[in-house]
């Protein structure tokens, strides 16, 4: 994405014997006029490479290469969630490494059930970077990400880092010599299939102060027809179900969004879910 992991990224698969087509290859201090984030949304061309060259994987890296986008070898882009499970359930499966996974409140659950899986555990962090290492260092966790693309791996820095990420994912599909989609329908026949999904709203500073107020002073919830486990204001709001399910409503700590994260066992439930939440909120 006009960044700076293109020297490198490129000189580490050309010496792993990767065939390697760089777009966007030259510096460029205005990203191409795009946000560079990889996102679904701004991954359009490098999906439409993987699909139209039959490559079997396409990366991308933000500004400073320390979050990564991923399309698969089916042109479908990889979600960071699904690529922190990808990672730790290679490194575990494959790779016989042993320990935990550290997650974000706003990361999947996913995380949760390959590590119950494999009789390991998953730790639950504020959103920070910094604490995400933080509790790695604790516990010796084998890997420790976000839902926003950074994530690093035991042995490793202590901060995200999108090139190892990238070259990571490489040798996961030289080592099991299996594609991405396939390790991905993989996991998903052993652990099933969780739907996140995320919405961000804006605020006016009338609107913030009524929701701090409702949902963390107060401490009301909206009345939903599911079963509660219990509530946790660690970071924000976040709803916990007995069925698994969760939502999590939180003021950005760097921009001026209201961001909601959610997750249930189908997209239906998810989606209904927010809905429920918004209205109750009146946003």
């Amino acid at each position: 994405m006009y960044g700076v992991s293109q020297t490198s990224l490129k000189t580490i698969l050309s010496i792993a014997r990767c065939d390697v087509e760089v777009i966007h290859e030259r510096h460029d201090t205005l990203f191409g006029g795009k946000l560079p984030s990889p996102s679904a949304a701004t991954l359009r061309t490098l999906q439409n490479y993987v699909i139209d060259y039959k490559y079997d994987i396409g990366i991308a890296t933000d500004g400073d290469a320390d979050r990564i986008g991923v399309i698969d070898d089916e042109g479908k882009f990889l979600h960071p969630n699904e690529i922190l499970v990808l990672l730790y359930y290679y490194l575990v499966k494959y790779k016989k490494w042993a320990g935990p996974v550290v997650r974000n409140i706003a990361t999947t659950h996913m995380l949760d059930k390959v590590a119950l899986g494999f009789e390991e555990k998953c730790y639950e962090v504020p959103v920070g970077f910094k604490h995400i290492s933080a509790k790695m260092q604790e516990t010796n966790a084998i890997i420790g990400g976000e839902s926003s693309g950074g994530l690093t791996v035991r042995g490793h820095i202590n901060g995200k880092d999108g090139i190892y990420a990238a070259a990571l994912l490489i040798e996961m599909i030289a080592v099991t010599g299996k594609k991405l989609s396939k390790i991905v329908k993989e996991i998903q026949e052993e652990f099933g299939i969780l739907y996140m999904a995320e919405r961000d709203y804006k605020f006016s500073q009338e609107k913030k102060k009524e929701i701090y107020d409702i949902l963390l002073i107060q401490k009301k919830l909206p009345v939903i027809n599911l079963e509660i486990d219990h509530v946790s204001y660690l970071d924000g709001c976040k709803i916990y179900f007995k069925n698994g399910g969760w939502i999590i409503v939180r003021f950005s700590g760097t921009e001026p969004l209201l961001r909601i994260f959610y997750e249930m066992d189908s997209e239906r439930e998810a989606e209904d879910l927010c809905d429920k939440l918004v209205e109750f909120l009146q946003i």
